[in-house]
């Protein structure tokens, strides 16, 4: 599985990265389930966000590398994420690796979770 939905994967995070919310969009179900790390809890759906996401960039620049994948034994797929974010003036607030977790439906993400790692 893991190697069906890499592309899809990183498809999503070079969208983000260049802040095309509509192609990030077009690798996610129209109710994607997905983790607001920067604000805490989760949100729901296309509209949600694109309004999370074009508020986070308004305060903070992060940009995410997708360096690992892993399929879980429940199905899942976990990708290591190198995350660079940096205040709008270019100072650094956090660089350093953490996990997302995907579920799919359909060939689209469904779910994104995350897991911070031990030593972050």
């Amino acid at each position: 599985m893991a190697n069906q939905f890499e592309d899809t994967i990183r498809k999503a995070y070079h969208s983000f990265n260049e802040r095309n919310i509509d192609n990030a969009l077009s690798t996610m179900q129209k109710d994607v389930q997905w983790s607001k790390a920067w604000e805490g809890g989760y949100i729901s759906g296309h509209n949600e966000i694109k309004e999370y996401w074009t508020r986070q960039w308004t305060e903070i620049n992060p940009k995410v590398e997708p360096v690992g994948f892993n399929e879980r034994e429940n199905g899942s797929l976990e990708v290591k994420v190198k995350q660079n974010v940096k205040d709008l003036q270019g100072n650094l607030i956090f660089d350093g690796i953490v996990k997302h977790i995907y579920t799919f439906q359909d060939g689209l993400i469904k779910t994104m979770d995350i897991e911070l790692l031990e030593n972050n």
